[in-house]
């Protein structure tokens, strides 16, 4: 990771030795998770919530190739977005997804949690960020 390159936001990943990890909140009453983290449960309204590491693999549920920048997006283009279905978990997040083109993208294909540094602007300031990339076939 580089010195100079901050998360993105704070809250949203971790990485360490184990990798990058989405940082998700799951709800003490329920036992649901939800990302990102929120003071109370989407699902049933409770207030009591503790963050978690996870998300570290999934499927992918619906993608598409993203070839014009949103405002605000200095990075690379074309891009992957789509909406990945984490394991084991009950939760689809929608994750940019990296280093790929549509060749390399189908659904139900696995996915891994990955960090990069994106460039902010044109100054060269860069955020550290999540995104998901397919898992070698």
């Amino acid at each position: 990771m580089s010195a100079a390159a901050a998360p993105i936001a704070p809250g949203l990943f971790v990485e360490d030795g184990d990798g990058p990890r989405l940082l998700l909140g799951r709800c003490a009453a329920c036992a649901r998770h939800h990302f990102p983290a929120a003071d109370g449960c989407p699902w049933c309204g409770a207030e009591r919530i503790d963050v978690v590491p996870g998300g570290a693999a999934g499927t992918l549920w619906l993608w598409t190739i993203v070839a014009a920048p949103p405002p605000g997006y200095a990075g690379p283009l074309p891009y992957g977005f789509g909406v990945v279905t984490l394991d084991d978990l009950r939760l689809r997040v929608v994750a940019r997804l990296a280093g790929v083109d549509g060749a390399a993208l189908a659904v139900g294909r696995r996915m891994r949690l990955v960090a990069e540094t994106l460039p902010l602007d044109a100054s060269g300031a860069t955020a550290r960020c999540w995104a998901y990339a397919p898992e070698p076939a």
